[in-house]
This record gives structure tokens, C-alpha cells and sequence, in this order.
């Protein structure tokens, strides 16, 4: 898939005139487009709603820009729950889906009328013990040796999330005998994952698991949820999903396992983030020096602080250097960022323009899992983020920190 962006070399030197890189900034444009796509595709569905993972991105302008697209937020922390009721979120258009969750923080979603997903059968008496037994109940299932998962998540059997099949049935039978009469199903197999099979295979098991446990047990779904996963094209050689095919055979599925054993309507649900969001950001930085050593480097004034993901996961962010997009890419770099640790880099190896200080290169795909992903390590302060609106006007949706932020939680007198 070809890496294009929605803006050039000359508007990004007129905006780092106002705001100096580096800086995450966001095209809504495309988010909306992306978000219309999903939701035209699924239009099959009653009540369709992909409950974006706040974790995902957590700035609030953009989440705003999705709710009005329809999209609930799907939370897994109290700062998110009060994120989403901060943005305006009510209710069931929060999904609250945790693990080793504290009481405080059940009690806050059942405050807000969040629909609870509870990631282990333990978590009924807890649950009930601490808050109480909200109306609808959700699980997360962890199908074991049952799925492969993916790198990012890993085996099932690994995964630390979900209950077993056996404590699944058990858990439904528990909540049944306790009155609640609302169910909902929930699983998270994969993590970015272009491969459509999974997703499709996802939708696959869940509508089994909702067929046999509805004989079981004489209960009713209201929905199942698929949770997130789905991938993006990082490398221009990945092919991106075919939203509108994955319905096709997700609505096969449907007509063969739901509506044939009489359970429609039966809703279906997502909690998609960085399909939503990941393709529509970018990092922009300067390069402020070339080293030559064992191999040749390009430094640059962002670091692992501003975008983890190549230093953590090893994962590949495409590199564009604005006004070099059509020169032959005949250097080889590692682009690194100032950090005291060799795995600040944002590129090994990678064929690139030759650069040299001064150049500005935006690093793609950084609208998921990259600010949110954001720390403090060496005192590095945080960036800005901005937006580039539909009109082409671009707004600060969060100023960068400075060092008054950095020091605000210390107290210097009492040394």
C-alpha cells in the first residue's frame, strides 16, 4: 500500500514556525473516512457500534471526532472511565473491559452505566462483594490451545486475559442463578493483525459459543464483542483489510449459525483503536545530526519517548523526508533518537534519501499506540499534538510538556 500524506513539506514548515518538532499531528479527514467505512460496512448489523480502545489514543478532540461518528469508548482504567464521561459518554456506549481490577474502579463503571466485561470467573464475587451486580454482564473469553493468537498477544494459553471454556459455562450458570438476565460475550485473540481469516474465524467461535450457551443455559445475548486487533498496513508491502469482505463473510456467519438457530437480533460489536486511528497520525522531526561510525546514523530531535513501538516491539514505522519523496533512497540509516539506550531507533537499516541536518521526516502511522505510549525516561518531556482539520486549519489539541511539568509531583524544600 502506497504511504502517502495529507500534507506536504511547505504547510509542515509553516506549522513548526507555531509549533517546533517534534509533534504528533492528526488528519481528521481521514479518521472520518475510516470510521464511515467501517460503519457503511457493517450497516447489516442492529445497533452496530465499534467502541473505540481509549488506550489507543486518549486525546480527547480526536475521540470526540469519533463519537459524533457514532462510536462508543472502550475503557480499561479510571482514568479512561473518566476520560469517556469527561468527552460525554454515558451508559452502554462505555465499555469497560480490565483485568486485575481494583473495586474503585468497577464501582465508577457501574456508576456510569458502563457495560462491565469481567476477565475472570473469580470477578463475579468480587464484583458483587465490592459494587454489586451491575444489570448486564459481559466475559472475556480465552479460547487456549484452542486459537494461535498472534507475536503481539502470543498464545492464548500464555495470555494472561480471558476465563478457559470450562469457567466460561460456569461463570453464565453462576450470573443466570444470581437473576441477571442481560448477557453479552467478548473476546481479544489478536493484536494488529492484517490477516482477515482471524477476524473472521473470531466472529466464527463467538457465534458458536452464543448458540451453545444460549441452548445451555436458556439465556439471551444481547451482543457479542470482538474486540479489537484489527491491523494496519505499516510496511507499504502490506495489504490492507477489506473492511467490506470481512462483513460479507462475518454476515454469512451470522445467517448461518444465529439467524438459523433463531437468536437474531444479535448485535455485534468491536472495540477497534489503532484501525481507527493508527493510519491517521504522524510524528514529525527534525534531523539535527549525522554520525558516522560502524554504520551511519541520522539523530533526531524525537526519541523513543515520543513513539515506543520500533524500540519495544521491533516494529516498522514507514519514514517519509518531506521534499525527497521521489530521490533514490541509496543510503542506508539507523534514525535514533537521544535517549541512553541503543534501542532508540526508529529505523535499522532502512533505505532512505540522503539527509542531512536540518531535514524534516515524519514517521507514519503513529495515530495509535504513539503518544498514548509516550514516558518520561532520561527527563524527556512529552510532545504536542495537533490537528489538521477538514479545512486545512491545524489546532493544538495538547500542548507539550515543559519542566514544570516535569518537576510539578516533587517537592525540592523538604531536601
Amino acid at each position: 500500500m502506497k504511504k502517502v500524506l495529507p500534507f506536504n513539506k511547505s504547510q509542515i514548515e509553516k506549522i513548526i514556525k507555531d509549533y517546533p518538532t517534534p509533534f504528533h499531528i492528526y488528519d481528521e479527514e481521514g479518521l472520518k473516512a475510516t470510521a464511515r467505512n467501517l460503519y457503511k460496512s457493517f450497516s447489516w448489523v442492529p445497533q452496530f457500534k465499534n467502541f473505540f480502545a481509549a488506550k489507543t489514543n486518549p486525546n480527547p478532540y480526536l475521540i470526540k471526532i469519533l463519537k459524533e461518528e457514532g462510536m462508543g469508548i472502550d475503557c480499561s482504567s479510571l482514568t479512561e472511565l473518566i476520560l469517556a464521561e469527561r468527552i460525554g459518554f454515558k451508559g452502554e456506549e462505555i465499555m469497560f473491559s480490565s483485568n486485575e481490577t481494583p473495586a474503585k474502579e468497577y464501582k465508577k463503571a457501574k456508576e456510569l452505566g458502563a457495560i462491565i466485561n469481567l476477565d475472570d470467573i473469580s470477578h463475579i464475587e468480587y464484583l458483587e462483594k465490592n459494587v454489586g451486580l451491575p444489570d448486564l454482564i459481559c466475559f472475556r473469553y480465552n479460547p487456549g490451545p484452542k486459537r494461535t493468537g498472534n507475536r503481539f498477544i502470543g498464545d492464548p494459553k500464555e495470555a494472561k486475559f480471558g476465563l478457559t471454556h470450562r469457567q466460561l459455562f460456569e461463570a453464565y450458570k453462576i450470573c443466570k442463578k444470581k437473576g441477571i438476565k442481560r448477557f453479552g460475550l467478548h473476546t481479544m485473540i489478536v493484536s494488529n493483525e492484517i490477516n482477515q481469516d482471524a477476524h473472521i474465524q473470531t466472529a466464527g467461535m463467538l457465534f458458536d459459543l452464543v448458540v451453545e450457551l444460549s441452548k445451555k443455559f436458556s439465556i439471551h445475548f444481547e451482543f457479542i464483542n470482538m474486540g479489537g486487533g484489527w491491523g494496519i498496513p505499516y510496511k507499504p508491502t502490506d495489504i490492507p483489510i477489506d473492511v467490506e469482505f470481512v462483513s460479507r463473510q462475518i454476515k454469512k456467519l451470522y445467517e448461518e449459525k444465529i439467524i438459523k438457530n433463531n437468536l437474531a437480533p444479535l448485535r455485534v460489536v468491536m472495540e477497534n483503536g489503532r484501525f481507527i486511528s493508527g493510519p491517521h497520525g504522524y510524528l514529525v522531526t527534525t534531523a539535527l545530526h549525522k554520525k558516522e561510525i560502524y554504520k551511519d546514523y541520522i539523530g533526531v530531535d524525537s526519541c523513543m519517548a515520543n513513539l515506543m513501538r520500533p524500540g519495544m516491539y521491533g516494529a516498522y514505522h514507514h519514514i517519509t523526508v518531506l521534499g525527497k519523496e521521489n530521490a533514490t533512497k541509496n543510503k542506508t540509516y539507523d534514525v535514533v533518537g537521544s535517549l541512553c539506550e541503543n534501542n532508540d531507533k526508529f529505523a535499522i537499516d532502512r533505505k532512505l534519501p540522503k539527509i542531512i541536518p536540518g531535514d524534516i521526516l515524519v514517521i507514519h502511522d503513529t495515530g495509535g499506540h504513539g503518544y498514548s505510549m509516550g514516558f518520561n525516561y532520561n527527563g524527556k518531556l512529552r510532545s504536542a499534538e495537533l490537528l489538521l482539520k477538514e479545512n486545512g486549519e491545524v489546532i493544538k489539541i495538547r500542548r507539550a510538556e515543559n519542566l514544570d511539568d516535569y518537576f510539578a509531583t516533587l517537592d525540592f524544600t523538604k531536601i
